[in-house]
């Protein structure tokens, strides 16, 4: 694993630990919030977790994959892939969510005017990775 890989995972340690520990009061830094997302890892099927950088829009909660400006997807974007619903909490709030990657000219659409138009800042890591940064939308999930 490379140096920035065991950097990051060693920070997003860092970031769950201090979710569960502040019970999710740490978990936004001005006009930037965070969630904890958790999924399926895609080759262990073990529970991972992560806090990634997240929206709120049309009902439910846009989140993006640019691994800081990494050559490819983060690995907690790549479990997102493959399982169609996933655990997150807001603060103390837990909910479980439906997973869609959005493609194409929606993706674009939404990346541009949703994500770019509210943290214009991402743009930077997009550039620096070189590669089109993935964007899901989490939808909770209603009871039956």
């Amino acid at each position: 694993m490379s140096t920035s890989r065991r950097f990051a995972a060693t920070g997003n340690r860092i970031g769950v630990f201090l979710h569960r520990a502040a019970g999710g009061r740490l978990d936004a830094f001005g006009d930037t919030t965070v969630l904890m997302i958790t999924s399926p890892g895609r080759r262990t099927g073990l529970p991972r977790s992560t806090m990634v950088r997240y929206l709120a829009h049309d009902g439910g909660y846009l989140v993006w994959g640019t691994g800081s400006g990494a050559p490819r997807d983060p690995d907690w974007f790549r479990n997102l892939r493959r399982t169609p619903r996933a655990r997150i909490e807001i603060g103390r709030d837990a909910q479980d969510v439906d997973v869609e990657e959005l493609t194409g000219a929606e993706r674009d659409r939404v990346w541009r005017d949703v994500v770019l138009a509210q943290a214009p800042g991402v743009e930077r890591y997009e550039r620096k990775a070189g590669r089109v940064i993935p964007v899901a939308m989490l939808r909770p999930v209603r009871p039956a």
